[in-house]
């Protein structure tokens, strides 16, 4: 059984992750914690909420930081819609998330069960680095952390080189990276070559016709609409559940370079890049296991399990 901790700021993409490890017979997740991102915070909240009621899940969902560390938030809103899950007029307020900020229950399940949980980031590290803040030794109680941020091969999706992840707290995305936590990055270029669903994909997933398929295609609206327009891909790309896919199932993995990766915090231009050293110019000790090359077919095959009958 593999026990999930998942930190998210929950919009389209971060939904279908969700439904992914809910849905899968062999995961149990522990708690979901939300951080400031693609919307603002309480947003993040309910979206999450509304997902976990959708998949019949008990689990807890508690709010973390709604905001960088030392930045202003800028939100992808533009992106996934003002609610994040597509403007399409899902009921996604009202709910009360669970006691407890996110950086205490991080710190306490990793406290309770030393090497035994994996950690999902599918937002900016904002929790997880103010949880390294907290507890220096937190990264070692870690059994792995599979992380949706910053991009092993350029582009990037928010500047020529930076990934919104990292970008939108790239201070945290430091932090996190250099602490000695076991890295897994699944980078933006990762969900371009090998998760964007293009028109007959879609057609295929709506016609799965359950709740979950319906709702899975249905919050991608605002999404695609940007997709098509600024990314230039025939379709929607899906970064967080293929970043979900592979701490579900390692061979979704086909490539991982193990190798040395930094996070630029300064700069115009530069911000939120991650600096993947791949010809070893600095000397430094490898850091990341940097996913290159993935497995399409085992990618679909975990999302269609998720939003099937």
């Amino acid at each position: 059984m593999i026990r999930l901790l998942v930190d998210t700021d929950t919009a389209s993409d971060d939904a279908v992750a969700l439904v992914m490890a809910l849905r899968h017979p062999d995961v149990t997740v522990e708690a979901i914690t939300v951080v400031a991102g693609n919307v603002p915070l309480e947003q993040g909240v309910q979206n999450a909420l509304y997902t976990a009621e959708l998949c019949r899940s008990p689990v807890p969902v508690h709010a973390g930081m709604a905001g960088p560390l030392t930045r202003p938030l800028q939100t992808a809103q533009d992106v996934h819609g003002n609610d994040g899950m597509g403007d399409i007029g899902l009921p996604v307020r009202g709910r009360t998330p669970a006691p407890g900020h996110a950086v205490d229950v991080l710190l306490d399940a990793a406290e309770a069960s030393p090497g035994e949980l994996t950690l999902v980031t599918l937002g900016p590290l904002t929790n997880i680095a103010m949880a390294i803040l907290r507890d220096p030794a937190f990264p070692s109680r870690v059994r792995r952390c599979i992380t949706m941020g910053g991009t092993g091969a350029l582009p990037g999706n928010v500047t020529p080189l930076a990934e919104y992840n990292a970008w939108v707290d790239p201070e945290a995305a430091e932090i996190v990276f250099q602490s000695g936590m076991p890295i897994t990055m699944v980078g933006w270029d990762v969900s371009r070559r090998y998760a964007t669903i293009g028109p007959e994909e879609m057609r295929r997933m709506e016609a799965v016709d359950t709740e979950l398929a319906r709702f899975c295609v249905a919050i991608q609206r605002r999404l695609l609409e940007y997709c098509l327009t600024q990314t230039k891909l025939d379709g929607f790309d899906l970064p967080d559940p293929i970043a979900m896919a592979v701490a579900l199932d390692d061979r979704v993995a086909t490539r991982v370079d193990r190798r040395f990766v930094a996070v630029e915090t300064g700069g115009t231009w530069g911000r939120g890049q991650t600096m993947v050293d791949d010809l070893e110019v600095t000397g430094r000790r490898p850091n990341v296991d940097v996913v290159r090359e993935a497995s399409r077919e085992r990618f679909l095959a975990l999302l269609y399990g998720a939003i099937g009958a």
